[in-house]
């Protein structure tokens, strides 16, 4: 202040900020309501999730998407599936989209080989066509690393994929079971290697081809371990997030315990088991495939309009 003026007022001013605690764990939704059965037999099971309504803040803790804090199952339609002869698989009537990609080089052998196709013909068969379609795609491989390198982009050379690498796109989405039926019959045992992760890759790109309103699935028979256990793993993953991704395997040489990681989760229900490859032609094989996929009800996730979900 200068003659006779007055004082000046405060000239700072402080206010609190950021009064909330520097950890706090998220905050948790009520339970949903448990879902319909996965399937209607051969044993399924419901489920009911927990969202996050308020993210963790600082350091806070916030359980993972697949914990049992967050997700919870329980077993449902635990009973044998019923069809009217011990010959015959289990019918579907739903609207679905189904790859079925055929390992043309099983180490069981050509025997292994007639019995792959004569359960995925079985299957084509237990499917009403004016709803589903089907493609199929061939897999193995090149049986020197000269022709694996061509087939895996290590080499510039223009690759013919069916004859170099034995992969086969032998029929797109089609709903005529007939022409599918004939493509099969007509796929022919190879050797070599197999480069499963260029199938996998194949099988995402068919989708686009495929109903955009119906459940997408990919049906994998493999009897024997990839060529690259890494790539499977990382094609299979990326495939799962556009379809479902199950697993028909015989076990005696097939990688059971990544299998299970490159299936949709849960895998219990998308991977399914013989011991040896002649056993893929038994109807109760296809049976237990066509349960995991093709429930009367698909599952959804729903909150109760009344109180605590899942009471």
């Amino acid at each position: 202040m200068r003659f006779g003026g007055k004082p000046c007022s405060s000239t700072s001013e402080t206010k609190a900020c950021n009064a909330q605690a520097c950890e706090k764990d998220c905050e948790l939704s009520d339970w949903t309501r448990w879902t319909a059965c996965s399937k209607d037999c051969d044993g399924g099971t419901r489920k009911r999730n927990k969202f996050v309504k308020k993210p963790a803040e600082g350091s806070g803790k916030c359980p993972e998407q697949w914990s049992i804090e967050r997700l919870e199952y329980k077993p449902c339609a635990q009973h044998r599936c019923k069809v009217e002869a011990a010959s015959e698989v289990l019918s579907c009537n739903r609207t679905m989209d189904i790859v079925l990609l055929i390992d043309g080089c099983p180490k069981s052998g050509e025997d292994g080989f007639a019995a792959e196709i004569t359960a995925a013909t079985a299957m084509v068969d237990a499917f009403n066509m004016d709803k589903a379609q089907f493609a199929v795609i061939q897999y193995c491989g090149p049986r020197t690393w000269s022709g694996v390198s061509k087939c895996t982009g290590k080499s510039e050379a223009t690759v013919d994929t069916e004859a170099v690498c034995k992969l086969k796109i032998a029929q797109h989405f089609t709903n005529d079971k007939d022409k599918v039926k004939s493509i099969l019959k007509g796929l022919q045992y190879v050797k070599g290697e197999k480069l499963l992760e260029l199938a996998l890759i194949s099988a995402e790109a068919e989708l686009a081809l495929g109903n955009k309103n119906a459940h997408a699935n990919i049906i994998t028979f493999i009897d024997g371990s990839p060529l690259s256990p890494r790539k499977t793993g990382m094609a299979a993953h990326k495939l799962r997030k556009k379809a479902r991704l199950l697993w028909v395997a015989v076990t005696k040489l097939s990688p059971l315990k990544n299998i299970k990681k490159w299936a949709t989760r849960r895998w219990q229900e998308n991977v399914v088991t013989v011991a040896e490859g002649t056993a893929l032609a038994y109807p109760e094989t296809m049976t237990h495939v066509v349960a995991n996929i093709c429930p009367d009800e698909f599952q959804k996730l729903e909150f109760s309009p009344r109180g605590p979900p899942g009471f």
